[in-house]
């Protein structure tokens, strides 16, 4: 099972009003394991980068007008993600932004059953404590210390971590009828069946006769002993 992690930086809190994209990253699993491929872009906004968006992420404009824009790269994002799931934290935010870039190139939006809110998750499991990402790696000790300013792959790769840790932490069960479990199972030489069960002849054991006796002898001590009345 492939799943996508991503985040993104912006220049500010609405595409509606002309915000953009200003990085993405992304981070590849497979059964709920980093395989080691990722994609890091930054992208030309074209147009200003407010300070306080700068503040966050540390992205000037100066910075970006290097990079190339959303629909040079457009191709290479689509490919990555594939029609795989996407993890998301906050996912609303980030696929409102995604979606008004797909849409002005044309391309089909990412539809939320494709999406997985991992700030969602926490406040379920979670009611009533932070849920933002720096919050779940402090209740998770997951190291932060890289993280001075926020930036979209790095969050992926820590959002990654906390995911994991949501679903259960390394042992997510002990089931093996999870889709994950389920594609790993015939790489470890494990198969299931998909008929019905059949059943094994119950088997018989020679009891050695002094072991019978001392039974008999505690019986005997005990008033109304229920071996007694099933004899």
């Amino acid at each position: 099972m492939r799943e996508i992690v991503l985040d993104t930086e912006t220049t500010g809190m609405d595409p509606a009003k002309g915000d953009r994209i200003v990085e993405i990253g992304c981070v590849e699993l497979e059964n709920h394991v980093a395989t080691g491929r990722t994609l890091h872009l930054y992208l030309n906004p074209e147009r200003d980068v407010p300070a306080e968006a700068v503040a966050v992420h540390g992205l000037t404009a100066e910075f970006l007008s290097k990079h190339p824009t959303f629909a040079e790269v457009v191709d290479k994002f689509v490919d990555f993600i594939g029609e795989d799931m996407l993890i998301i934290h906050n996912a609303e935010f980030d696929v409102k932004f995604l979606n008004a870039e797909l849409k002005t190139l044309g391309f089909p939006s990412i539809q939320p059953r494709r999406v997985t809110d991992t700030l969602m998750i926490a406040r379920r499991k979670f009611p009533g404590s932070p849920a933002s990402l720096d919050a779940l790696c402090r209740r998770y000790n997951i190291d932060l210390s890289g993280r001075t300013l926020h930036g979209a792959l790095l969050d992926s790769q820590l959002l990654a971590e906390v995911y994991l840790e949501l679903l259960g932490g390394r042992q997510t069960g002990l089931s093996l009828d999870t889709p994950a479990l389920k594609a790993v199972l015939p790489e470890i030489g494990i198969t299931q069946s998909s008929g019905p069960k059949q059943a094994r002849a119950p088997r018989t054991f020679e009891v050695p006769a002094d072991e019978l006796s001392a039974h008999q002898a505690m019986v005997d001590k005990i008033k109304d002993a229920i071996w007694k009345k099933l004899a």
